[in-house]
């Protein structure tokens, strides 16, 4: 949107609802993949299909992706002391919207969260927003500065012939409006002033999964809907076979109509009793389809690892991955994921920059607490089983050759590295005065100076 157009003293109704129509668009799309991810796959739909069976890859990509990426908690180092900055992030449940953006990013392909102070605290609240119901407008210079952000939800009422109403919140740089929006090109009603919400900069923050903000299996659901086809096909073609038809040859078994003293026809004590008596000329044969088994099950393998190949996504139960595979033989399997993942990092960071932003100057304004946050690295850690051994023998090769700091950082259950390496030097030293104590090493101590005859050379009584 042209900044000239906009006047966050005086939000435009009528612009505003231009953008939501036009984010309605998109807002189909979303829906699409979110039912992708619950299960409600497009074979469903379809009601010429005897067996619908749903294999929800795009459920088990997503999961995936996103705990490898985010499924340990984002820490952050600084060389300043930023406890302040980290504890309002805990409090304000940093790590459970990390793992809701995480997941977001992987179905949507983008995530927003809303930061805001508890109601009655000076406490900050992250609230992960909904794609389908969230919208950032960027101006149309070159740098796309944010311009404002709206968070909408339609109101209807199907008894009701009155236009649609959308109940939106609207944060600009400064303020924060509530408006109700009619869904006419008519007069709106007057907007009421806005409320301060005490930041820099607009609250929500954005999140883009990669460069185009596309979804982890997005791309990846017409070989999802065919593996759906291909395993419901086959189930319908087992019931065939089990359903077989049974033809007499010289021979019939009775009228269909005429039941037994047990109350059963004779197709229904056949199916019971599992045997059926014939002339001697006669014979019985089932009528059964002809597949080819092989086939089919080298075309569902096929479809499975495109799925896995093109996403970029490995199956962690294939049996590739067991429990014996060296460090380097798993990078090269998760090599794919490892990229992609790479990806999702950078963008995250831009929005957890402006995260830091935001809890940075509410605590300099709440509390007169400054915190820079310019130094701040937000650091991530892959959700991957480690090899213990491996790395021990790693640290054991290059101690003494690469600081203590940095071998130590690289122990997946040390949480804190400086207090690591003064445990470790503190044991050197009281193993080192045992040591000592041991032998007898310093009980010894020289005479002092006074006492000792430069004439003997010796100590004087």
């Amino acid at each position: 949107m042209p900044r000239d157009d906009w006047d966050e003293t005086s939000p435009d109704k009528q612009a505003i609802l231009k953008i939501i129509h036009k984010h309605q668009t998109e807002v189909r799309r979303l829906k699409k993949l979110k039912d992708y991810y619950e299960g409600a796959h497009k074979i469903l739909q379809d009601e010429g299909r005897e067996n619908k069976l749903v294999c929800n890859h795009a459920k088990d990509i997503s999961d995936t992706a996103s705990s490898y990426f985010i499924g340990n908690p984002v820490s952050y180092k600084a060389e300043p002391d930023i406890t302040p900055l980290t504890d309002a992030l805990e409090n304000a449940g940093a790590d459970e919207a990390d793992g809701d953006n995480g997941l977001n990013l992987s179905i949507y392909g983008r995530a927003y969260e809303y930061v805001y102070p508890e109601e009655g605290s000076t406490s900050l609240v992250i609230k992960t927003l909904e794609p389908e119901n969230t919208i950032k407008v960027y101006d149309d210079t070159i740098e796309q500065r944010e311009l404002f952000d709206i968070y909408y939800y339609p109101k209807k009422d199907d008894s009701d012939k009155r236009p649609t109403v959308y109940m939106a919140t609207i944060l600009t740089r400064h303020y924060r409006y509530e408006m109700r929006i009619l869904d006419t090109s008519g007069p709106q009603e007057p907007v009421l002033p806005g409320v301060p919400h005490n930041f820099e900069e607009s609250p929500i923050i954005e999140y883009q999964n990669n460069k185009l903000a596309m979804g982890d299996f997005e791309l990846q659901i017409p070989l999802i809907d065919a593996y759906n086809a291909l395993m419901s096909d086959r189930i319908t073609d087992k019931e065939q076979f089990i359903d077989a038809i049974l033809a007499l040859y010289g021979a019939i078994l009775t009228d269909d109509d005429v039941e037994d003293e047990n109350g059963k026809t004779a197709a229904e004590q056949l199916k019971e009793d599992r045997y059926v008596e014939l002339p001697k000329d006669a014979r019985a044969e089932y009528l059964t389809r002809t597949f080819d088994e092989s086939g089919v099950e080298l075309l569902r393998k096929a479809i499975e690892q495109d799925i896995h190949k093109f996403s970029h996504i490995p199956c962690m139960t294939d049996e590739s991955f067991a429990g014996n595979v060296s460090g380097v033989a798993m990078e090269f399997k998760l090599l794919g994921m490892e990229n992609i993942t790479k990806i999702k990092t950078r963008y995250y960071k831009k929005g957890l920059r402006k995260r830091l932003r935001l809890f940075a100057y509410w605590l300099q304004k709440s509390r007169s607490i400054t915190v820079d946050v310019t130094g701040v690295t937000p650091t991530f850690t892959r959700a991957l089983p480690k090899n213990l051994l491996e790395i021990s023998q790693i640290i054991a090769n290059l101690w003494g050759k690469v600081s203590k700091k940095t071998l130590l950082s690289q122990v997946p259950f040390v949480d804190n590295v400086e207090d690591e390496v003064a445990a470790v030097e503190k044991e050197a030293e009281e193993a080192a005065k045992q040591q000592q104590a041991m032998f007898g090493l310093g009980s010894n101590s020289p005479a002092p100076d006074d006492e000792y005859s430069s004439e003997t050379g010796k100590v004087d009584e």
